[in-house]
């Protein structure tokens, strides 16, 4: 019944992004934020891990706490332009990975609440 009231929609429209944040407090802020702007559908914030990786020549081992961003193919330089604004990280990670298949109801119901601002 929801689909049927729905435009057509390719799961490809909508993204999942990536990123990470150093604690829960600004993962809150930015979930927040994001979803307020309608930049995104939603946000999940994982539980803290940890990423080993090399910055600037060094070994770093750092405390993150991950986001999973859901949000369409049309919204996404704003989403990445806002998440910039607010990232604590000189270089922020930030990855959109297109979605190959989805519940068509779901993937309406992003495309609904991204929709404009």
């Amino acid at each position: 019944m929801w689909e049927s009231r729905q435009p057509d929609m390719n799961a490809a429209e909508v993204l999942l992004v990536l990123t990470h944040v150093p604690d829960r407090e600004t993962a809150d802020e930015l979930a927040r934020a994001l979803i307020d702007e309608k930049l995104a559908a939603c946000v999940s914030i994982l539980a803290a891990c940890t990423s080993v990786y090399r910055w600037q020549g060094a070994v770093e081992n750092a405390e993150e706490v991950p986001l999973l961003i859901k949000t369409t193919a049309a919204r996404y330089a704003a989403l990445e332009t806002a998440i910039r604004q607010r990232h604590p990280y000189e270089l922020p990670e930030i990855i959109a990975v297109p979605l190959a298949h989805g519940l068509p109801g779901y993937l309406h119901w992003v495309a609904g609440e991204t929709h404009g601002a």
